[in-house]
């Protein structure tokens, strides 16, 4: 079983959100140059590859997700040429480099979409969704994803365009075989660069249902669900597989999808062990499971997540995905807030050891594990920021249409919510030591700090041997040794315990027993380990045998 492993089903993924990693140039806004001061760093704590969030050109009407030009750097970031030495230096040191890929939609600043617009007669016209009026107003009722409708009417034409995100963000007409091909000329392009391969945006979605029918509105919601009416569309996985045969057979590559509404069916056609599609998908399941009970207000709540819960759908991906698909691991990313936050318990005295116990949770599971930069020092969310701080269109859009439209009428409870789970949680600078602007920068950074950076900070972190930062680079290390780790199989413990999390991982005659106190009580658990058995990890110093103290993380390996 060994002898077929796939490098990226041991490798350990680094995720990098350019603009606030690495500011070289002082103007406050991270670039390339600055990754490439940090790759050192990178390397220090073991990851493999670094996923670098878009750095095309764009008019950051989404954060460089709105792409203008696929085959140009935004000038923020730095230019071509820093590209083609950071992706060497990368190499140099074994790193690989992740594009994010964003062709669900493209910037309306896009060549293909000024030309589309012009003219209901342009042969671009139909590279995007275009909709003649349906009794005066849009076409369908779909919701985009940040608030409003997903619609804009162009009063040149008098047809709507399609916009599952912002209105700076057409969707792409992948019925278009024209489409298709010169989506595959431009991944061609970075693969003949030598990249070693893409995370895919919103994947799920490039294939629209057949005559765009209306979408279920949830209770109290004024458009319908686009998720549900959207998501895993008739022909994605005909279209991924034209573009494995086009493009990703070209090289030894590592592909991940993101794929909203993906259930456990259609994760084993994306990411099927042949290998006809993608590698892994990243799921949203456990990401919903604290969202707030009120369908109108979607994720915006500030309860922890059920334990319970929890269990049964990481251990559900685990077992069904099992010998048949791979899965991605993750806590965080800089869509969602910080897993000490909102996984863990982030006051003081219990930061470092619940975001431990977090790491071990997820990183002994089978699947390729991402950590989103800071989440290896335990960088927390952003309380200090208030409303006129944020950056985030969907922050900006959720005060817009849940507090202007009275979804909910106290806006200290909308700014609460935003504390547990807005995206701009995760995109404060990177807090590299305790000088001014946490040495993110010698500029006026382009999002304000989290206040706390004089005492959460890489430099203190490195410092400390038993820091967070060393306890990741020890699990990269164990994942990298032990053949366990990665094709051992998944059994859950006490299914019905909402204080503990505790699972087994076998393979032939070797066991390890992961064990997780999700508290800040002290319990006492008995899973019968011997008393000669080997503590492989833990985030306390010694071992307490049934006794688990605070966040008590402990791995023991039979």
């Amino acid at each position: 079983m060994t002898k077929n492993i796939k490098w990226w089903q041991k490798a350990v993924v680094y995720q990098v959100y350019p603009r606030s990693f690495q500011d070289a140039n002082g103007d406050g806004i991270g670039d390339l140059q600055g990754i490439e001061q940090r790759l050192d760093y990178i390397e220090k704590l073991g990851a493999d590859v670094i996923w670098l969030n878009p750095i095309y050109a764009s008019p950051d009407k989404d954060n460089g997700y709105d792409i203008s030009d696929y085959e140009d750097i935004n000038a923020k970031f730095g230019n071509m040429a820093d590209f083609d030495r950071l992706l060497q230096k990368a190499h140099d040191k074994n790193i690989k480099i992740l594009m994010d890929l964003v062709v669900n939609h493209t910037s309306d600043q896009h060549k293909w979409f000024i030309e589309s617009r012009s003219s209901k007669t342009n042969d671009k016209r139909d590279f995007y969704i275009w909709r003649d009026p349906v009794d005066g107003h849009e076409p369908n009722n779909w919701g985009s994803f940040f608030s409003g409708p997903a619609w804009k009417f162009d009063d040149e034409s008098g047809q709507y365009y399609l916009h599952l995100f912002v209105e700076g963000q057409p969707d792409l007409n992948w019925v278009n075989p024209k489409v298709r091909q010169s989506v595959f000329d431009m991944m061609n392009f970075w693969v003949d660069k030598g990249i070693d391969g893409f995370r895919m945006d919103v994947i799920s979605l490039i294939s629209k249902p057949d005559g765009l029918p209306d979408g279920e509105v949830p209770e109290g919601g004024e458009y319908g669900n686009s998720d549900r009416a959207v998501a895993n569309g008739p022909h994605v996985h005909e279209y991924l597989q034209e573009m494995r045969q086009k493009v990703l057979n070209r090289a030894d590559m590592m592909t991940v999808g993101e794929a909203s509404g993906v259930d456990i069916d259609n994760a084993i056609k994306y990411a099927a062990k042949d290998t006809s599609e993608l590698n892994m998908v990243f799921q949203f399941e456990h990401m919903g499971l604290d969202n707030n009970p009120n369908p109108a207000l979607g994720k915006w709540y500030d309860k922890k997540v059920n334990l319970i819960d929890l269990k049964q759908n990481l251990s559900k991906w685990q077992n069904k995905l099992a010998n048949k698909a791979w899965n991605s691991l993750y806590w965080d990313n800089h869509d969602q807030p910080r897993a000490v936050s909102r996984y863990g318990d982030d006051r003081p005295e219990y930061r470092v050891v619940s975001a431990k116990m977090a790491a071990t949770l997820l990183h002994f599971m089978q699947g390729t594990p991402y950590i989103y930069q800071g989440e290896e020092i335990g960088m927390t969310n952003a309380y200090n920021l208030k409303r006129a701080d944020f950056d985030d269109i969907e922050i900006k859009n959720a005060f817009k249409y849940l507090i202007d439209k009275d979804h909910l009428t106290d806006e200290e409870t909308m700014l609460r919510y935003v504390h547990a789970k807005g995206r701009d949680n995760a995109r404060t600078p990177m807090q590299w030591d305790d000088s001014q602007n946490a040495g993110f920068t010698t500029g006026e950074p382009w999002l304000k700090l989290n206040d706390n950076f004089q005492t959460i900070n890489a430099q203190e972190a490195l410092v400390d041997p038993q820091s967070i930062f060393y306890y990741y680079q020890k699990l990269i290390r164990l994942r990298h040794e032990l053949p366990i780790i990665t094709t051992g199989t998944y059994q859950l413990l006490d299914s019905d315990d909402d204080q503990v999390y505790a699972y087994r991982r076998v393979l032939d005659n070797e066991q390890l027993l992961v064990i997780n106190n999700f508290t800040d009580q002290v319990l006492n658990r008995d899973y019968h380990v011997d008393l000669n058995a080997d503590v492989l990890i833990s985030n306390y110093e010694d071992d307490q045998g049934s006794t688990l103290r605070p966040y008590e993380s402990k791995v023991y390996r039979f």
